[in-house]
């Protein structure tokens, strides 16, 4: 037994199962549409009978995605999020992959994918037909499949690495500038140097990356009504972006970017009566994980700067990358949700963190893991939509005055 779990695979597939019943127990429950799912299951829709565009501020793969679940479980709870938990299941194992390569393991890779599953943030993406839930799988399985590649001086998982990256930023836009980080900080801060030719590697995830984006409006060329052509595909990228920069009228959960980190104002995706009760699905970070988060963060820019830790210093870098680039990017509103790919990242620095000291905090990390377990069980009632007390019911969870 000791050994199967020294083994790294047998443990992250274990690990990703769990994650994925995790995910998926009551996933029809609601039996309605969830916040923003009442623009991508539409789409979705449209897209499955190929009829015309709709929702055209972002690209085809999330919604295709919604519409393939669609099409192997039917139009309605389950076909609209089964493949979400995949998605979800997926940042898991990534995340896993990720810890492994970099610091060789198995406890660590163990410890990050569990905080992965039990942070609330990916399990309500997980239960939810949304594209950010997509984007983020594809960006973590890519970074680890690019991260593999330097390591093992492997051109195909290099290329396997760049195409999912495609297929990220073919869901949202905002995966875009981790290929930009990849191309700058892989081959700085990885394990050791590789054989890989940079110059080639760069032109590879550049060139890669960017077929796969394109080839995912494949669908919008089939359209009945107002098909795609090669000579409007480059012109729909404009009208993208002015869709996605438009003014937007005041929202009351938007926030900005740089309160997401102190999960300050989360975002109500649904508090209703419906299925025969009161219910709710909570946006909102495990507090456990948010702020201890944070520290970790920190403590892991200390592990580099002081001690030449270039691994932990790779996954500080990721985190401060992923919040601040949304200094940057022009929206008019911001949302918590926003802040998903960055709370994956915060898992892997909170590892990161107890591998550096390992030896002064010798079973703190598993202490850690009971308290994030407990609360995310406490805290699973408003995450999950189940059925609460009534119209007051959320009170009991709210520990600041902006939750609610």
């Amino acid at each position: 037994m000791r050994a199967f779990f020294s083994r790294p695979w047998p443990v992250a597939i274990g690990i990703g199962l769990i994650a994925q019943l995790l995910f998926s127990w009551r996933l029809t429950t609601p039996r309605v549409l969830v916040f923003d799912e009442v623009h991508y299951v539409p789409a979705a829709r449209m897209l499955r009978s190929l009829a015309m565009p709709m929702n055209i501020e972002h690209p085809l793969l999330g919604k295709t995605l919604i519409a393939a679940g669609m099409m192997l479980f039917g139009d309605g709870p389950l076909g609209w999020r089964a493949l979400s938990t995949v998605a979800a299941s997926a940042v898991v194992m990534g995340v896993f992959a990720i810890l492994w390569l970099l610091f060789g393991r198995v406890r660590t890779a163990g410890i990050g994918a569990i905080v992965t599953a039990l942070n609330f943030t990916v399990f309500v993406q997980a239960r939810v037909a949304m594209l950010d839930g997509f984007m983020a799988a594809f960006v973590v399985t890519g970074m680890a499949a690019l991260l593999s590649g330097w390591q093992r001086e492997s051109w195909w998982r290099w290329t396997l690495g760049s195409v999912l990256l495609g297929l990220a930023v073919g869901c949202k836009w905002t995966a875009l500038p981790y290929i930009g980080f990849a191309g700058i900080m892989l081959p700085i801060v990885a394990r050791r140097r590789s054989g890989l030719r940079p110059v080639a590697a760069l032109a590879i995830l550049a060139g890669a990356s960017a077929l796969a984006y394109f080839a995912t409006f494949w669908p919008a060329f089939l359209y009945a009504d107002r098909p795609l052509t090669l000579a409007t595909l480059l012109p729909f990228q404009l009208d993208m972006y002015h869709q996605q920069t438009q003014v937007l009228p005041p929202h009351p959960y938007e926030s900005p970017w740089w309160s997401w980190p102190l999960d300050w104002r989360p975002v109500w995706y649904l508090y209703e009566p419906t299925d025969g009760a009161e219910r709710g699905v909570l946006m909102l970070g495990n507090p456990a994980v948010m702020w201890a988060g944070l520290l970790a963060v920190i403590a892991c820019c200390m592990a580099w700067l002081r001690d030449g830790n270039g691994r932990a210093g790779l996954v500080a870098l990721l985190w401060i990358g992923s919040i601040a680039m949304w200094a940057l990017i022009p929206k008019s509103l911001g949302f918590f949700y926003y802040y998903y790919l960055s709370s994956i990242w915060l898992a892997v620095a909170l590892a990161a963190a107890f591998d550096h000291w390992r030896a002064r905090s010798r079973y703190w990390d598993e202490a850690y893991v009971a308290l994030v377990a407990v609360l995310f069980a406490h805290f699973h009632p408003i995450l999950s939509a189940a059925a609460l007390d009534g119209p007051r019911g959320f009170q009991h969870w709210m520990w600041l005055p902006s939750w609610i």
